[in-house]
C-alpha cells in the first residue's frame, strides 16, 4: 500500500509592556468565568542533534528548516525548507526522529517533495521575475486529514517595479500537490502604500487548536502601520489572527515582542533581526499558546525565548486600523524557557516547533528546529523539550 493510501486510511491587565517573569510564575487568568490561575509552563533540555551541513537526500540539499510538526497519521515528522527555490524547487522533508526521555538519538530522513503550484509545476526561483516564487517559512499537519497546510511570506520588493508577491497560507497534499489555500486578512496585504507586513516579516507563524477547528496565524514583526521595529528601548506589538478553517477571522490579538537584548555592532552592513518564527497552540487550551521569538544581532549572536502566552482577556484589534499609540491590551506571556540557560552546544537560528511524544514523567516532549539558512557558519540543529 502507498504513503498516501495508507495515510489516508488513518485519517479517516499587560498593555504595551511586558515583565518577564519566572517560568514558575503563577499568572491569573482574566476574562471568561474561569478566573482560577494557572501555572506557566515549565521547560528543560532532553538533549540536541546536529544534522550535517548540506546532507545530500534524494538529490536534495538539506538546509534551511524553518519549521516542523508531527504526522499523527505516520508517526514521522515534516519539516519546511526555506529554501526559495534557488538550490532546488521549494519543498518539504518527511523524517523519524528517535527522541525520548534521554535525549535525541536519530533523525532519519525518509522523504522529500517540492510543493506544486495549482497548474502542477514547481515554484520558480524568484529571479523569474513572473511574481509566482514564494518564501516557505512553516508548515503544520492538518489534524482532521493529515494533509499539509504551510504559509510563506511572500515579497515585498525594495524598489518599485518587481512584483508583490502576497504572503499566503495553502494547502498540500502528501506529495506536496495544490489543494488550495486559506483567506487571509485584509490586512495580511501587502500594499504599496506602506501598509501591512514588512519585508520578510510576514507569515512565519501558524498552528492548529481548538482540535482542528481553529487556524492561528501571526506575522513576525510589527505591520508598517502599527508602529516602529523592537529596538534596545522598546519592544513591539505583533498581530496574532484567529480565523475558522475557511477563513472567518475570530478575533485578532497583539502580542509584545521583545526589545532588542543587544546594541548591534555598529560595524556590521545587517541590522538586527527579530520577531515571531513559530507559535503552537496548547492541546487542551483553544487561548493559550507557546510563542518562540528569535532575535539576532550583529557582535551579541543569538537569542532564542520560548512563551507561554495567552490572548484570554486581551483587545480584540481586528478592526483597528493602526495599533501605534492606541490603548491596547496585550496577550499576557510569561517566560519559559532562555535558550542561553538550557546547556546546549551552540544556541542558532530556531525557527520551528512542534508537540511530540509525551514522556513517562508526564512531561510533553517539545521538538524544535533551527534554520542554518544554507550558510556554513551556522547549524540545523534538533532541539527536544521536556514542557510541564
Amino acid at each position: 500500500m502507498s504513503s498516501s493510501l495508507t495515510r489516508r486510511a488513518l485519517a479517516a491587565a499587560l498593555l504595551l509592556t511586558s515583565t518577564l517573569a519566572p517560568a514558575v510564575a503563577v499568572a491569573a487568568q482574566p476574562g471568561g468565568h474561569d478566573h482560577r490561575p494557572v501555572r506557566a509552563a515549565q521547560a528543560r533540555l532532553l538533549g540536541e542533534k546536529i544534522v550535517p551541513h548540506k546532507l545530500d537526500f534524494q538529490g536534495t540539499t538539506v538546509g534551511g528548516l524553518s519549521g516542523v510538526d508531527r504526522d499523527r497519521c505516520t508517526g514521522e515528522y515534516v519539516f519546511i525548507s526555506d529554501d526559495r527555490s534557488y538550490l532546488q524547487p521549494a519543498r518539504f522533508y518527511t523524517a523519524e526522529l528517535d527522541v525520548d526521555a534521554n535525549g535525541v538519538h536519530a533523525v532519519d530522513f525518509t522523504g522529500t517533495h517540492p510543493f506544486l503550484q495549482p497548474d502542477g509545476s514547481v515554484y520558480p526561483a524568484p529571479t523569474v521575475g513572473d511574481g509566482k516564487a514564494v518564501d516557505p517559512e512553516e508548515i503544520r499537519v492538518d489534524p482532521r486529514s493529515c494533509d499539509y497546510w504551510w504559509a510563506q511570506e511572500g515579497d515585498r520588493p525594495k524598489t518599485v517595479g518587481p512584483p508583490v508577491i502576497q504572503p499566503s497560507i495553502q494547502f498540500a497534499g502528501p506529495t506536496g500537490a495544490y489543494l488550495g489555500r486559506l483567506p487571509l486578512p485584509a490586512n495580511y496585504e501587502i500594499t504599496m502604500e506602506e501598509r501591512g507586513p514588512r519585508r520578510n516579516q510576514a507569515i512565519e507563524a501558524i498552528t492548529f487548536g481548538d482540535r482542528g477547528r481553529v487556524l492561528t496565524s501571526a506575522v513576525e514583526g510589527p505591520l508598517l502601520q502599527d508602529g516602529p521595529e523592537p529596538d534596545v528601548d522598546h519592544g513591539a506589538l505583533v498581530r496574532v489572527t484567529k480565523q475558522t478553517r475557511d477563513g472567518k477571522v475570530l478575533g485578532q490579538f497583539a502580542y509584545p515582542v521583545e526589545k532588542i537584548f543587544a546594541v548591534n555592532d555598529p560595524n556590521s552592513p545587517w541590522g538586527p533581526d527579530t520577531g515571531v518564527p513559530s507559535i503552537l497552540a496548547f492541546p487542551d487550551d483553544p487561548n493559550r499558546y507557546l510563542v518562540l521569538e528569535r532575535t539576532w544581532v550583529a557582535g551579541a549572536g543569538y537569542k532564542i525565548r520560548l512563551f507561554d502566552a495567552t490572548t484570554r482577556g486581551a483587545t480584540d484589534v481586528q478592526a483597528m486600523d493602526s495599533l501605534a499609540g492606541q490603548p491596547v491590551v496585550a496577550m499576557r506571556k510569561t517566560l519559559v524557557a532562555d535558550f542561553d540557560t538550557l546547556g546546549l552546544s551552540t544556541v542558532d537560528n530556531t525557527e520551528g516547533m512542534t508537540w511530540g511524544p509525551r514522556l513517562p514523567s508526564g512531561e510533553r516532549s517539545l521538538i524544535l528546529v533551527s534554520d542554518d539558512n544554507f550558510a556554513e557558519d551556522a547549524v540545523t540543529q534538533i532541539v527536544a523539550l521536556a514542557v510541564r
